[in-house]
């Protein structure tokens, strides 16, 4: 990376700075910001390839609209880095992501240019329309601005917003299509194909910024090329103007990255009183080869060296529980023909990617569209497949419907990864997988299981292939405890069983998934202040071991529980509830996540502060 010096970005604090520059000023201060973004990324890991491609966008935005009057809304707000750094938030971005710093994502209560919060995808033309709306019904005037990309187009909700914005002529909502083709991975589906063709046909595009320009002073007769424009698409594209169906006036293809031509196109769009979308072509990563050249790595790259572009990589060789997934399944459908591979737009992110490779016919991207990916699972189960639906915990809260009247409500085989489940660390609240357990484990006909290591993971997918009914497994982000699980006889487990991980006789430890780990360490801690604690491996949060759990009740008379999940509709509950039917006078104490949305940081400072790291069982333990 070639470093420039600072000439511009120390003068802007704030959109009103911005608008003090100069036209020709402003493609000088976007290099700046993207070196800027850049250099912050490298020591203080974020979203860096998709803010990189929406630098541009986020300037022209807020130097033509009167924001924070006007109102922006980002989908997916890992394309909003420049947004904050605009927003009165520059000096702050070196704490981005951090505890106690800044969200990494839109965030409504840190400011007031985050008109709605974004970290999941797809809503912002919704909320966009709401804002409007309200504004409307107040006799406000103001702008709202929706910018749409990384694949969430895609998503269902996106063309729910759609369909209601262009019913409604009265409204003057503008969406920005940042169409980069890309998600994490690249974007996959016939919405994708469609805006190819669109953003390809060189014919139309030259034959129309050809009529623009000739007839761009005479209305009357522009209004006809509009027209005429519109027929040509449909015989150019063999398809009519999808957004236009939808009752949006659509401009557009632009660069996304000539900032002045952005200014100068929606300056003229703002007089314009209607449902509007402006289709814009970025490159994800634009302005920094690395990123370029490899988008998905670089969409979070983790520590980097700014200059060579050379990632700085953990030193730790365990494995990680997606890697232990993506090979796992790749061997249990070489062993039975009918397993396949279902995902939202995250091949690479959960590792279904191996598989694919080998087998690219039985897995499927669906794009980012959590509830169709479940359904379609339950269509796959009900025609004789047997389906892994692999998507992060907090994603699959979008599918929640689907879960329960799709494939618990029939009984159908699929098998549900959540990966990401419980704490993930600098995304923050938006992301946690801390909600699973409880949501799934009142479902009827549900299976619900957490790993505790890596050879678990692999024994209850196997298992879950054998159990052919509903089966979820949760599993959390990053490495395991390092337990050899390669090569591995699969094993199928028992449903419904748990197991001693430790055998002791002051204290039971109960804990599931991840914070078997935590109890073992602070087990061992306890046992050197000559404190004796059992542990045991819940394994199923759904069915629980009753047997084992009255067990404990009976020889104990103190109890801790401990999940990497809220308490609330948790397992320390149903535990507790179980023990006091049995008539247990075991003293309880349940660890886990309050009534409360966890902010950003380290994983390790989360679970401390949450008080379920091995610390904190201690201190439980010696109360």
């Amino acid at each position: 990376m070639t470093h420039i010096e600072y000439n511009y970005l120390y003068k802007v604090n704030s959109p009103s700075e911005l608008r003090q520059l100069t036209l020709d000023e402003l493609p000088l201060y976007c290099r700046e910001l993207r070196q800027y973004i850049i250099e912050q990324c490298a020591v203080n890991p974020g979203h860096l390839a998709s803010s990189l491609g929406a630098v541009e966008i986020a300037v022209a935005v807020h130097y033509v609209y009167n924001t924070p009057t006007d109102k922006l809304i980002w989908d997916v707000g890992h394309q909003a880095y420049a947004h904050k750094i605009i927003t009165e938030r520059r000096d702050a971005f070196v704490r981005n992501r951090k505890i106690d710093g800044i969200s990494g994502f839109p965030r409504m209560a840190e400011s007031e240019y985050d008109a709605f919060g974004a970290g999941h995808a797809s809503v912002s033309i919704s909320a966009a329309l709401g804002i409007g709306k309200a504004a409307q019904l107040r006799g406000e005037l103001i702008k709202t601005i929706a910018v749409i990309g990384d694949g969430s187009m895609t998503g269902g909700l996106a063309f729910e917003g759609l369909n209601n914005a262009g019913a409604d002529k009265n409204n003057d909502l503008l969406v920005i299509l940042n169409d980069n083709n890309m998600a994490i991975d690249h974007a996959t589906g016939a919405l994708n194909n469609y805006l190819l063709r669109m953003s390809t046909s060189r014919t139309y595009n030259r034959f129309k910024r050809g009529l623009w320009s000739i007839f761009s002073h005479i209305p009357p007769l522009l209004r006809l090329c509009q027209k005429a424009g519109n027929a040509i698409k449909h015989g150019l594209l063999q398809n009519s103007n999808l957004f236009e169906s939808f009752g949006f006036r659509y401009f557009g293809r632009i660069d996304g990255h000539d900032v002045k031509q952005l200014v100068t196109t929606l300056t003229a769009l703002k007089d314009i009183r209607s449902p509007k979308l402006l289709h814009v072509i970025t490159t994800k990563g634009h302005g920094y080869q690395p990123a370029e050249q490899d988008l998905t790595v670089w969409h979070a790259p983790g520590k980097f060296n700014p200059d060579t572009g050379e990632r700085i990589k953990s030193a730790s060789d365990i494995d990680r529980y997606q890697d232990v997934f993506g090979q796992t399944l790749t061997e249990l459908a070489e062993l039975d023909s009918s397993v396949v591979g279902v995902t939202p737009a995250m091949p690479t992110g959960c590792s279904m990617n191996i598989m694919m490779s080998k087998m690219p016919d039985r897995c499927f991207d669906v794009g980012i569209a959590e509830a169709h990916a479940v359904t379609f699972s339950a269509g796959l189960a009900a025609g004789g497949q047997t389906p892994f639906c692999n998507i992060y915990s907090t994603f699959m809260q979008r599918a929640y419907d689907s879960i329960i009247h799709d494939v618990a409500l029939q009984r159908l085989p699929v098998v549900l990864c959540l990966d990401r489940g419980g704490i993930v660390g600098e995304d923050g609240a938006t992301h946690h997988g801390a909600f699973d357990l409880a949501y799934l484990s009142c479902i009827p006909n549900m299976i619900v299981a957490a790993p505790s290591d890596e050879l678990e993971l692999r024994n209850l997918m196997y298992t879950a292939l054998k159990a052919g009914t509903p089966f979820a497994i949760r599993y959390p982000r990053g490495t395991g405890r390092g337990v050899e699980w390669r090569n591995a006889e699969f094993k199928e487990l028992p449903i419904g069983k748990g197991r001693v991980l430790c055998e002791g006789e002051d204290v039971a430890v109960l804990a599931i998934g991840k914070t078997c780990a935590f109890a073992l360490e602070a087990a061992q801690r306890a046992e050197a202040e000559g404190v004796s604690v059992a542990v045991y491996d819940l394994r199923y949060a759904k069915p629980l071991d009753c047997e084992m759990i009255k067990s404990v009740g009976s020889r104990f008379s103190r109890i801790i529980t401990v999940e990497d999940g809220v308490l609330r509709g948790g397992v320390g509950e149903a535990v507790t509830k179980l023990l006091t039917d049995a008539g247990s006078s075991a003293k309880i104490t349940t660890l886990g996540i309050d009534d409360t949305f966890v902010e950003q940081g380290t994983p390790a400072e989360l679970y401390r502060l949450c008080g379920y790291d091995a610390q904190g069982i201690l201190e439980a333990i010696k109360e």
